[in-house]
């Protein structure tokens, strides 16, 4: 009889037991949910809906927006945005259409790698390899429109690639109707100067467009600001 008490309350223990440890699982998952749902929310950053290294750079980047100055301040890394892959931090939303994207780009600090690149870009997904097109001033003020047309292709120079002869602007646009994606420059307060347009046959009717910042330097992370930022959509020529 005592055994078959003990064996009883063993099983009701075990069975106790049991029940915590599922609620514990249970409990564990939905903080994991809660908790992952927090970080999407805080990931928008201005009008942006996302942000976040592209690529896993060595050094992880940031990006923050001043409600008062209405500026974005942007931090990244990354060895480059060239061959088959990239490196670097990206705010950005997904839009589908066509669309015109403006706003004046500044790195902080006169110093850096002289590829160090900020702009504009679009891309087929937030892949390291994926399709891509941005628009671009390099550190030492070089201005160029640059593409990857096929998934893990390498870039391509200088067919991948259209320069401008003049360099440092502070003004960036990138425009997309159907196909075709268009960049131009200026200076503020100024007409813009058209760089080149470009058809990306591949590049899906909903993409990823936004601001972008590399460093040219895995061992670096550069600073920028971008302000007076523009995203309009259903705009044509």
């Amino acid at each position: 009889m005592i055994l078959r008490y003990t064996a009883i309350l063993s099983d009701n223990f075990y069975t106790i037991t049991l029940k915590s440890l599922v609620m514990k699982i249970i409990y564990f998952l939905l903080l994991v949910i809660a908790c992952s749902n927090a970080q999407a929310q805080d990931s928008s950053v201005g009008m942006f809906d996302f942000h976040g290294d592209v690529g896993h750079p060595k050094n992880t980047g940031a990006a923050k927006y001043d409600k008062v100055t209405h500026t974005y301040w942007l931090k990244g890394s990354g060895y480059n945005i060239w061959f088959n892959r990239d490196e670097f931090q990206y705010v950005y939303k997904k839009i589908k259409g066509d669309f015109t994207a403006t706003a004046n780009f500044e790195f902080v600090g006169d110093k850096g790698n002289n590829h160090r690149k900020i702009g504009w870009m679009i891309r087929e997904s937030a892949d390291e390899k994926s399709i891509e097109l941005n628009t671009v001033e390099h550190g030492d003020g070089l201005t160029v429109m640059q593409w990857r047309s096929l998934t893990g292709e390498n870039m391509k120079d200088p067919e991948g690639e259209i320069f401008y002869p003049e360099m440092k602007f502070e003004v960036i646009q990138l425009q997309r109707i159907g196909k075709r994606l268009i960049m131009r420059i200026g200076h503020v307060g100024e007409p813009l100067k058209t760089v080149g347009a470009h058809e990306m046959p591949n590049m899906p009717d909903e993409a990823l467009v936004g601001l972008f910042i590399c460093s040219h330097d895995p061992e670096v992370v550069e600073e920028a600001r971008v302000w007076d930022v523009h995203l309009d959509t259903n705009i044509h020529e």
